[in-house]
């Protein structure tokens, strides 16, 4: 079993909207999503051609492709970018029977050099549904701190409920 990770590209575009698009309704809400609030497919796949050709310094949004013996299976991504400052991390294995394996973490400990490296991040931010106990523990076992839990609107395709907001900076970035 080999697992490796790479940026997305032009050919990952439509299986990073379609495990969104086509997700049962209760799966979504398990993240703390809904799916009338997703964008339009052909809408959705535009905007992430559009950021791929951006610069780092100018991304709003930025993805980090998992794969499995080559094959892509997940995805990490980053919003909320400030570059040189912090962005918000959010983790997704898109097939079920790879979940609670353990893979997302090893995932996660290849991918987050990778964001500070190309945003030159002082911290990255992690704020999962209070309620999906998987990136939860992911989160803690990682090396993350705990720093609050609060109630707001993470996203665009989100509902208003409860995150754990965890952060990591450059300095801990060792550790892991």
């Amino acid at each position: 079993m080999k697992l490796s990770v790479r940026e997305f590209k032009v050919s990952d575009i439509e299986s990073i909207v379609d495990y969104f698009f086509y997700a049962e309704k209760d799966f979504l809400k398990g993240m703390g999503a809904e799916k009338n609030k997703l964008p339009k497919r052909e809408k959705w796949i535009q905007s992430l051609q559009t950021e791929l050709a951006k610069p780092y310094n100018e991304k709003g949004y930025y993805y980090i492709i998992w794969l499995l013996d080559n094959t892509p299976i997940g995805h990490s991504n980053v919003n909320h970018i400030s570059f040189g400052e912090s962005a918000t991390m959010h983790l997704h294995l898109w097939k079920s029977e790879k979940r609670k394996s353990g893979l997302g973490l090893k995932f996660l400990k290849m991918t987050i050099p990778l964001y500070f490296e190309k945003f030159e991040l002082k911290k990255l931010i992690c704020e999962p549904y209070s309620e999906n106990i998987a990136p939860n523990k992911t989160m803690k076992k990682i090396g993350f701190n705990f720093i609050r839990t609060y109630e707001t609107i993470p996203g665009m395709i989100n509902f208003q409920q409860k995150v754990n907001r965890y952060e990591l900076t450059r300095e801990q970035l060792n550790n892991i």
